[in-house]
């Protein structure tokens, strides 16, 4: 969809400060990002894992224009996923990241601290 790693970063620091769109329950968020030069209603939505002072893992991308919203087999798989991705320990994230299963956002404001 073309977000910038500087929006996601900026999704997961509001979901952070407890800005969200949609918590769908589950650790799982949806949010909505403007489309570049235009508002939200009809941009795009992402779809967060996400745990306070954890983790957040950005699972779905969709334009609003392309789908209303995800189905509720897809919620149900989500929830699921949360509950697996949020529980890794950290050594089988590093390997995730290795073979690149994840691709990891790092942010210069953060002096390249990993998000």
């Amino acid at each position: 969809m073309g977000i910038s790693d500087t929006k996601l970063t900026d999704i997961t620091i509001g979901l952070g400060q407890g800005r969200w769109d949609t918590d769908l329950g589950g650790d799982v968020y949806k949010i909505r990002v403007a489309r570049p030069g235009e508002g939200k209603s009809g941009g795009y939505r992402t779809i967060v894992l996400f745990r306070k002072n954890e983790r957040a893992f950005f699972v779905y991308g969709f334009a609003k224009s392309d789908k209303d919203n995800i189905e509720d087999w897809e919620l149900k798989h989500y929830r699921e996923s949360a509950e697996d991705l949020l529980a890794l320990p950290k050594a089988q994230i590093e390997a995730m990241l290795g073979e690149g299963t994840l691709i990891e956002i790092i942010t210069e404001a953060k002096n390249e601290q990993k998000i």
